[in-house]
């Protein structure tokens, strides 16, 4: 029996009942999900040894209450919380078991108005439905960097303004809610990442809360054309994959298979959005289309004009491009595969989809019903490369190979791999060319002909690729093209891709009364250590931040990363609180074990107390947070700011 596995799916499934139920104790959501993941790493290590219990849901709960007790007993907020937490012993039947209006008021927390939009939306993705920063990240189009900062910051702002988990009020946080329902459902009904394509859990969660909102909110027309959308795409799933678990495309669907009575709830609910007789808006829209496709008891029966004028005035009000691109889908199968790949080819230069897998998918589909069957070949490889998702990409990866293939010599896929096992590359230089070629690559099809291309189109890509990044950024990757191009014997690839002009910003030194103020402020060793070595060595933060303990050379006051000599001139008792007796494992850690959703490489974890790296964000957002109260200007310092101030 595989107890972590059995753990991780507990915690999927319990994870937001639980940060609710803590959330009403603790009144920080932060802290909340805090004491969850505590309990969860104490299932992880106890369970294997005791076994898994009868209500493993109750024992995580009971766990992580019991931790957050004895923090607010250490804590100066005792005497304030003193009642809460004797109601809470009066009724741990009721705190082991938190209801499901616990979980709605939760969402409403984290779609609180103080939030910024995308800030809502990703908080509310990891608490409710326990995503990790790269499946909502997916669901983004974005960077897992980019959603933990978000995250990390809507904790903050909730903490900061004591929002608690009150009653929720239909109000301005009404269209984030249900932006967040539908992205929690669409990661159920099309896994962003994983082996199975429908995480059927997922979907039952959002059409649950979603039935459960439409309850409260009986006269908001978006509520019900949002249960209606998501009622009849879950009828759908019976017929979405094979025996194997490999999708089946929306035309070649069994729609016996389709259940009639999630499709008669969501008519219901259609049929709810029409009475109110408001305008319709993009939920209500979305729901049309999808009810057209319900009517058709044939694919051949679809009234793909209707669909495409559904389309035409959903753009109208969301714009984005996304929609587009499934108008463009409707408007190929209603107006021909010609007109729908030029609103495809439209969407080329848009950088939110240059990693999104659909976008060359649906490309590839247009090309076979056009008979452009190599092209649609490059463009399925493609999307199978960009796909996270395993039974999608080999889904794709099938389709591609279907087809045929244009044989026009020395594929770019094999160039840069072999370009890649040059024996004269350094292990630095052979990085930096992957990041780039990889990129180029993704673009623009690993099995393209190196000879097919033309410098317009290489031009193309590199500008949708780079072309929001800094000049010096630009030219770097710039550089490793250039290279790539004029050893493969094709320097013209490189031609129209021209050097931009850099300038330098001076990062500016911590003034000398708010550098000697910082030293005298009361911090923890780790911080302490850190903000020594980065100013005694003036070392870049990255590379003292990727210190292990065994790079120490605590005598001579030095020590060794990559390329870089870090050198300080404190004692060696400024580091003795920090590595505490270790002799493996990374020198800087984070405060407390991450859970399994967020555990790092091993190389980032200590394999002594099972705690991670401190990551260069969060040790950035601590100097400044704590540096606020020296600066004149109130904004707090940065890390780089400290690296270039003088040694006094």
């Amino acid at each position: 029996m595989d107890v972590g596995r059995i753990v991780q799916a507990v915690w999927k499934l319990e994870s937001a009942r639980i940060v609710a139920g803590l959330t009403k104790l603790v009144h920080d959501v932060g802290r909340a999900e805090e004491f969850a993941q505590d309990a969860l790493v104490a299932a992880l290590e106890q369970w294997p040894r005791t076994g898994i219990p009868d209500n493993p849901a109750a024992w995580l709960m009971t766990t992580a209450r019991r931790r957050a007790i004895d923090d607010i007993r250490r804590s100066a907020r005792f005497d304030e919380l003193a009642p809460e937490i004797a109601a809470s012993s009066d009724a741990s039947a009721g705190l082991d078991e938190p209801t499901g209006d616990d979980v709605l008021r939760l969402i409403f927390l984290t779609c609180h108005p103080l939030l910024p939009s995308v800030e809502r939306v990703a908080l509310t993705l990891r608490l409710v439905a326990g995503l990790t920063a790269a499946e909502i990240a997916r669901a983004f189009l974005t960077h897992e960097l980019q959603i933990n900062q978000r995250i990390n910051a809507a904790k903050k702002r909730l903490a900061d303004a004591g929002a608690a988990l009150d009653e929720p009020v239909i109000d301005e946080r009404l269209p984030s809610v249900l932006g967040v329902l539908y992205l929690i459902f669409n990661e159920g009904y099309s896994a962003t990442a994983g082996d199975e394509l429908i995480r059927a859990d997922l979907c039952r969660e959002a059409l649950r809360l979603g039935r459960m909102l439409a309850e409260l909110a009986p006269h908001e027309p978006e509520v019900h054309g949002l249960v209606a959308l998501m009622e009849i795409q879950a009828s759908r799933a019976a017929a979405r994959t094979d025996d194997s678990g490999e999708p089946i495309q929306l035309e070649d669907q069994n729609r016996a298979l389709w259940d009639p009575l999630l499709i008669r709830r969501g008519f219901t609910a259609m049929l709810r959005a029409r009475d109110i007789g408001r305008p319709p808006g993009p939920y209500v829209l979305q729901a049309a289309i999808a009810v057209t496709h319900a009517q058709a008891r044939r694919a051949s029966d679809t009234d793909w004009a209707q669909i495409a004028s559904l389309y035409d005035a959903l753009v109208t009000l969301l714009p984005t491009p996304v929609v587009r691109l499934n108008r463009a889908v409707a408007v190929g199968r209603a107006r021909g595969p010609a007109a729908g790949l030029a609103l495809v080819d439209e969407l080329a230069d848009d950088t939110t989809l240059r990693d999104y897998h659909l976008l060359p998918s649906v490309r590839g589909d247009l090309l076979v019903r056009l008979e452009r069957p190599a092209e649609a070949r490059r463009e399925f490889e493609r999307a199978a490369v960009m796909a996270t998702n395993a039974t999608e990409r080999s889904f794709l990866l099938r389709r591609a190979a279907a087809l045929p293939i244009a044989d026009a010599g020395w594929s770019l896929g094999s160039a840069v791999a072999d370009f890649l096992a040059r024996d004269d590359l350094g292990t630095e230089a052979r990085r930096s060319y992957t990041k780039t070629l990889g990129r180029l690559s993704l673009s623009l099809g690993p099995s393209v002909a190196l000879t097919s291309l033309t410098p317009a189109e290489i031009e193309q890509v590199f500008s949708t690729a780079y072309g929001h990044t800094a000049p010096k950024t630009w030219n770097r990757h710039r550089s490793a093209w250039r290279s790539f191009a004029e050893w493969s014997g094709e320097p013209s690839l490189a031609s129209l891709i021209a050097r931009r002009r850099e300038s330098s910003t001076a990062v500016a030194a911590i003034p000398p009364a708010s550098l000697t103020a910082l030293w005298s402020l009361p911090v923890p060793a780790r911080e302490r250590a850190l903000w020594r070595l980065i100013y005694e060595s003036s070392s870049p933060v990255t590379a003292v931040l990727a210190l292990d303990v065994p790079d120490l050379d605590v005598s001579n006051r030095q020590a060794m990363v990559g390329r870089h000599v870090i050198s300080w001139r404190s004692p060696a008792s400024l580091l003795a609180p920090v590595v505490n007796g270790r002799v493996a494992g990374p020198l800087f850690l984070t405060d407390r074990r991450p859970g399994p959703a967020a555990a790092g490489p091993p190389a980032d974890r200590c394999p002594e107390t099972g705690r991670q790296r401190l990551s260069y964000e969060r040790a950035e957002y601590i100097f400044k947070r704590t540096t606020r109260s020296i600066d004149p200007a109130g904004e707090g310092f940065t890390l780089s700011q400290l690296r270039v101030s003088p040694l006094s």
